[in-house]
């Protein structure tokens, strides 16, 4: 560990000698992708693992994300948040959307349900939260407001695999979840992505979406696009699951672990639950508060400086970029509580295989100051 670059997260990957009969097979039987056999049983497998109706596995969250708009013609304005990776906005602008950014929560820093009602008007026709760091949103208030306007609500769980709250999988909230299965998720098929379905005729709709837009060889009834999974990556994704359970208690050690070492450091907050049942751990956050010596880039340029990446989950906002800050829900001052959060968060590693010494080191750090 001494020379070796420490960065926020490592991919998890099963033992390759696993993975070679699933590649042997793709070999004999020539099906490489249009939902060949390892799709069809991961899709049916991921249902049972999730606790969820109906799933459409995906290249990529951002193709789920774009298509799921699709699926529910939204049109017009949609509220989301500021404090996110860019693929949740940037999917309202590729649908010709507009985006609404509204401030977060303090505690758990998503979406502000006390902040959307005064953001919706004529033009509002649905709602992009996002359960940041796999914590669940509000749900109940955020579809209270949701059913009172007549708006669709879209989740974007990126974060959020295998969350539960009190009643099962936080992916049956809302009209459709999109989840990734991205490189450094909590489970990962390489790249892959997938829309949680509440009925067969939505699921059956997205399919098609996902597909061109084809119903049968002659026949297509949407501008659809080409965002189906691979058999290699269903292939992997099935392994992944064999040793989820395993890498999920991993997590959960480690996270315990730096709560632990850095409960009595002055000016450093860990972000707590919010309502969640079953955790994933899929991220580490601090905020680097006033009361810490050094600022949130300090801390961030001396973890560096001693082979420690971390990453800044969520700066800068996605609201200060160029495509976003002319509109007037991305003014600064509309976003307090984004705006502060942004400047004192630090994301620490965290991932299955990783030692228990990199916490001690990372501690070390944070507490030497």
């Amino acid at each position: 560990m001494k020379n070796e670059k420490i960065y926020v997260t490592k991919p998890s990957l099963p033992p390759l000698e696993e993975f070679i009969p699933s590649l042997e097979a793709i070999w004999n039987n020539r099906i490489l992708t249009n939902g060949g056999p390892f799709h069809e049983q991961l899709e049916q497998e991921l249902c049972s693992h999730l606790g969820v109706k109906h799933i459409s596995l995906f290249s990529n969250a951002t193709v789920a994300l774009l298509t799921a708009l699709q699926a529910l013609r939204v049109t017009g304005e949609v509220i989301t948040t500021p404090y996110s990776f860019v693929a949740t906005s940037h999917s309202l602008l590729w649908n010709g959307l507009k985006p609404v950014f509204v401030d977060i929560d303090p505690v758990t820093l998503n979406l502000d349900p006390a902040k959307i009602e005064a953001a919706i008007t004529q033009q509002t026709t649905a709602i992009m939260p996002v359960h940041c760091y796999g914590h669940p949103c509000d749900v109940d208030a955020i579809q209270k407001i949701a059913d009172l306007y007549n708006l669709k609500v879209i989740y974007d769980a990126a974060h959020a695999f295998g969350v539960e709250d009190e009643r099962g999988s936080v992916l049956n909230h809302g009209d459709l979840s999109i989840l990734s299965f991205h490189a450094t998720k909590v489970f990962n098929t390489f790249e892959g992505g997938a829309i949680i379905c509440p009925d067969v005729k939505t699921k059956t709709r997205i399919d098609q979406l996902k597909n061109f837009g084809y119903v049968d060889e002659v026949t297509v009834v949407a501008p659809g696009t080409n965002g189906k999974m691979s058999e290699f990556n269903a292939a992997l994704g099935l392994l992944q699951l064999k040793y989820i359970k395993f890498a999920l208690e991993r997590r959960e050690l480690i996270d315990s672990a730096y709560r632990e070492r850095l409960r009595g450091v002055a000016g450093i907050e860990c972000l707590d639950r919010s309502g969640e049942t079953v955790s994933n751990f899929s991220y580490f956050p601090i905020l680097v508060r006033p009361g810490y010596p050094i600022s949130r880039d300090g801390l961030y340029e001396l973890l560096k400086e001693n082979g420690i990446h971390p990453r800044r989950y969520f700066y800068p906002l996605i609201s200060s970029f160029s495509m976003y800050r002319s509109l007037p829900s991305a003014q600064p001052s509309n976003l307090p509580v984004a705006s502060e959060a942004a400047l004192q968060v630090l994301c620490l590693p965290i991932y299955p295989d990783m030692e228990m010494e990199i916490v001690d080191k990372v501690c070390e750090l944070i507490e030497s100051v």
